[in-house]
């Protein structure tokens, strides 16, 4: 891979700033819509910048081609799992400590990799990391004026739901050979497919009349935070590779704490600067292992 540019580091920082745009705007969203339908909304309106690329550069979408199955399991794990959990646990909590909570998700990857491939095991920098990053989720939880018996629940289903997203990213690796417009456009089919009776029967949003700032978040999150996000990604992906596109996730807690203090004025005590302090360092140190090996 070529050395980065400003620009890279520029679209870089944009992409981290979407994604944590995301957890102030599923806040919102909560406002008017049921998590059910939140997940729903994203991955419809998110579809619509992937499948248009790919009309656009005549990728083939093999949603219902002969791995169709592999499409439908990722769909659920890596989109409709997740992105109801989040939406359900945001409810109750910060959108802070949801975005502290998943960036998480280098840290899960790093232990499955250790499980479940034969390349990708343990060192002395990257167990360091692995302690101080769930060490600060630890602590996080202790703060108990964000997280109580009311929204403790909440709180784990967000972790859980950033588990997802790596159980996903691991099953990915059976259709890596797909082009990722591909890929990405096909899950997408199949979680609007399989939310859409969930919606139906569970939640009925139709019946229901929106705040306006909740749809605009919602409409937001489906196209920008979800359907132009990975796009994005992708381009970072190709011209950059995976480690420097990795680096988004030291930006992300960050970003998301800040976005969240401006946009709904949310508590930020010193619990949750010592915990986003301890998760971005043990990001840094995974990374840092992942980045000398690959040297």
């Amino acid at each position: 891979m070529k050395q980065p540019k400003l620009i890279d580091y520029i679209l870089l920082t944009i992409l981290a700033l979407i994604w944590a745009s995301a957890f102030f705007n599923i806040k919102i969203a909560t406002y008017s819509f049921g998590p059910v339908t939140i997940a729903f909304l994203r991955v419809f309106f998110g579809a619509f910048p992937v499948l248009f690329l790919c009309y656009v550069k005549k990728i083939k979408i093999e949603a219902f081609s002969k791995d169709w199955h592999w499409f439908a399991m990722i769909g659920f794990i890596n989109l409709v799992a997740p992105f109801f959990l989040i939406a359900y646990g945001v409810k109750s909590v910060q959108s802070n400590l949801a975005a502290i909570l998943m960036s998480t998700t280098p840290l899960s990857s790093t232990v499955l990799g250790h499980l479940y491939t034969k390349n990708e095991k343990f060192n002395l920098i990257k167990t360091i990391g692995i302690l101080i990053g769930f060490f600060g989720i630890i602590f996080l939880f202790s703060d108990n004026i964000l997280i109580n018996e009311n929204n403790f629940i909440s709180a784990l289903l967000i972790l859980l739901g950033s588990t997802c997203y790596v159980v996903g990213g691991v099953l990915t690796l059976k259709i890596s050979k797909k082009k990722n417009e591909n890929v990405t456009g096909s899950i997408l089919i199949w979680a609007i497919i399989i939310l859409i009776p969930l919606v139906s029967f569970m939640e009925q949003p139709w019946q229901t009349i929106p705040r306006i700032d909740s749809t605009i978040s919602v409409i937001y999150l489906g196209i920008v935070a979800t359907g132009f996000a990975w796009l994005l990604r992708f381009k970072i992906l190709k011209k950059n590779g995976l480690i420097f596109q990795s680096q988004v996730s030291y930006l992300i807690p960050i970003f998301g704490t800040i976005l969240s203090y401006i946009f709904l004025k949310e508590l930020i005590t010193i619990k949750v600067l010592i915990s986003l302090v301890a998760v971005s360092v043990g990001i840094y140190f995974v990374g840092k292992a992942n980045n000398n090996k690959s040297l």
